[in-house]
């Protein structure tokens, strides 16, 4: 994937460039920014962080707002400038390598008269949806302004959080049917790790909502007034992401009590059995330490038949405790 693409585009035309960053240094002010277009130009990676310093400093980005994009623990806020806006946010997918994490990136936008610059911490397809619209004229975008692109690529990252969210959510329904058919200890780990990402994700769109209400009531002229109701449907986009992670999180909290429970009633199952088994040999224990006593003039031990009395004592003994503890129903085990 090349490093840098520029879509230039209006109602009737759009046109494709890609190339590596330095290659926009000079081309991209003096020639690309037109009244007439919308330019957007998106960075797939900061490794050419001269060529991002000179295309900023063409456009006059004050050099706080450059440093703002290596800065990567950064709460997002929106800066409004006279001829400009900057912000970053957090865009999350899926990690099928690391299920214990999510992939995080940081994505930082500035917004001028007629130009969007996107800036990727690296290379991920998060506006897929985005170069589609604009290369087949689907829907709004190539007839709206640069603030119609920037509502459509915001739209895209939330999309990624429910993306996400629907993987989380898969997770948990699988774990939810191990809980009920095995004892495997592993369940709990899986639960931990789905909490943990759900915590990630939460410090991730919290951000976003508010980054989405600082831009619906924004005075910037940047932004167009009759765009403003797009970005408050981002704004409960993010709300309903939000929502969405607190009731899984209650959900992993009522599983991990579960599991607990089911531990805790396994447990009481094995102290029952063994309380159970130590009761019936505690009466057989008594007769034959009894009979193990060295006195001399014990009457038993002279008669002919008293092994085998006794045998048929304590096998007696046992039989009907045996029966006594079944109809009691404490030899049953409970199920959780």
């Amino acid at each position: 994937m090349s490093e840098c693409q520029l879509y230039k585009y209006n109602s009737s035309f759009y046109a494709i460039e890609k190339d590596e960053a330095d290659h926009f240094v000079n081309d991209f002010v003096e020639s690309e920014i037109d009244p007439d277009y919308v330019s957007w130009l998106n960075f797939h990676s900061l490794s050419d962080r001269e060529s991002i310093e000179k295309i900023c400093g063409k456009l006059e980005v004050e050099k706080l707002s450059i440093e703002s994009i290596y800065n990567t623990i950064r709460r997002p806020k929106v800066e409004e400038y006279p001829d400009y806006m900057f912000f970053s946010v957090k865009s999350a997918l899926p990690d099928l390598d690391d299920v214990s994490s999510l992939n995080q990136d940081q994505i930082t936008f500035i917004l001028g008269k007629n130009y969007l610059i996107s800036f990727q911490e690296k290379a991920s397809d998060h506006f897929l949806d985005v170069r589609d619209r604009i290369e087949k004229g689907r829907g709004k975008i190539r007839s709206k302004g640069t603030d119609f692109l920037l509502f459509r690529m915001l739209e895209a990252i939330i999309d990624n959080y429910f993306e996400v969210l629907e993987t989380i959510s898969d997770n948990i329904a699988l774990i939810d049917t191990q809980l009920h058919v095995s004892e495997n200890k592993s369940i709990f780990k899986k639960i931990e790790i789905e909490k943990r990402r759900l915590i990630e994700l939460r410090k991730i769109v919290q951000p976003m909502r508010d980054i989405t209400m600082q831009l619906e009531y924004s005075e910037s002229n940047l932004l167009d007034r009759t765009n403003f109701y797009y970005f408050s449907n981002l704004k409960y986009g993010c709300v309903s992401a939000l929502e969405e992670i607190d009731a899984n999180k209650q959900i992993l909290e009522g599983m991990s009590n579960l599991f607990y429970a089911a531990q805790g009633q396994r447990m009481n199952e094995i102290m029952k059995m063994l309380t159970v088994v130590s009761s019936l040999f505690i009466p057989l224990t008594f007769i034959v330490g009894v009979y193990g006593m060295n006195f001399e003039f014990m009457p038993e031990l002279k008669w002919k038949s008293g092994y085998f009395i006794v045998w048929s004592i304590m096998l007696f003994i046992i039989i009907g405790m045996f029966i006594y503890f079944t109809k009691k129903g404490w030899l049953k085990r409970d199920k959780l």
